[in-house]
């Protein structure tokens, strides 16, 4: 297992990268997502939200207790342009900009007993934004990985847990892709990384004693590190992902529920569940809906891709 990477910590709210005279500042703006699929823009444009139609995203308190809503997860398209919203509930994918569908987990358990239907967790998008990859969690701890379009199949922890005939410790609580698609990682509650494809492995924190679960992850720009985020704020930086900074051992509002890393520069986001966002190292702060009365909790944060508006 490699070492966790630490350096110095840098503000929240830290400023720009800085660009050329008279050139276009980087898109480096981000969305977060509400439980009832509503949509927060902050230097990013606005495509739409299932929320218009309460339906797509109701709060589900009687069977799963989803009392915070049913949307689960979203993600960019490579241009900046659109995006993918993910019930993890239902299994269906809300499409908004240039996003396309390309299948969802909702057509694959039609008649299935409600008992049986895994919940979503995680959607990502292959490089070329022509397919996306769905996380789900089922009844046996393990997560599967669906792929759609062009995105290929490369494993998950429900295979590797029939192959060894054992379980994992922690739940699976998100997936990152490589920049060439060729591979991703499944990360779980507990700090457990598992790499497939050409995702390299370059440690996790599993094993090891934590003050809150992991909630997410997020990859550096090459691929050759990430960073996990746990619930309390707390960062973990591994390979060439450099640490620089965390709300952990800070009082907050409201818990971290997700990260994403600053695709034109250093740094990267945190995503709380009031809506307050933290922004370390090369990562522009561009504003958060903390303080706003909020219908559901924020669930996902998602950065804005490659596009200059």
């Amino acid at each position: 297992m490699c070492a966790v990477s630490i350096v110095a910590l840098a503000g929240i709210g830290a400023a720009s990268i800085a660009t050329p005279a008279g050139a276009a500042p980087p898109a480096s703006g981000y969305w977060l997502l509400g439980g009832d699929g509503g949509v927060f823009s902050f230097n990013a444009p606005f495509f739409g939200s299932p929320a218009s139609e309460p339906t797509k995203c109701p709060a589900n308190t009687v069977d799963r207790g989803f009392a915070g809503g049913t949307c689960f997860s979203m993600a960019a398209t490579p241009t900046g342009k659109g995006y993918w919203i993910l019930n993890g509930d239902t299994g269906a994918i809300f499409t908004y900009g240039d996003a396309q569908l390309f299948g969802q987990p909702a057509g694959e358990f039609v008649g299935v007993p409600r008992e049986f239907v895994p919940t979503g967790k995680a959607i990502v998008s292959t490089p070329d934004g022509k397919g996306y990859w769905v996380l789900e969690a089922g009844l046996s701890g393990t997560g599967t990985v669906l792929h759609y379009g062009d995105a290929g199949s490369f494993g998950d922890t429900t295979a590797l847990a029939h192959a060894s005939g054992t379980g994992f410790v922690g739940q699976p609580v998100g997936l990152a892709a490589t920049p060439d698609g060729g591979g991703y990682w499944e990360v779980h509650s507990d700090g457990g990384v598992f790499a497939f494809g050409d995702a390299g492995y370059f440690g996790s924190m599993g094993g090891r004693k934590l003050a809150q679960p992991v909630v997410g992850m997020a990859p550096t720009p090459d691929g050759m590190g990430y960073w996990l985020v746990a619930a309390d704020g707390g960062v973990f930086a591994f390979g060439d992902a450099v640490f620089a900074g965390s709300t952990g051992g800070m009082k907050l509002d409201a818990p971290v529920i997700g990260m994403a890393a600053n695709p034109r520069g250093a740094g990267y986001w945190l995503g709380a569940a009031d809506g307050g966002v933290f922004s370390f190292g090369g990562a522009p702060f561009e504003g958060s809906s903390g303080g706003i009365q909020l219908a559901r909790p924020i669930v996902a944060i998602a950065a804005r891709r490659l596009s200059i508006a």
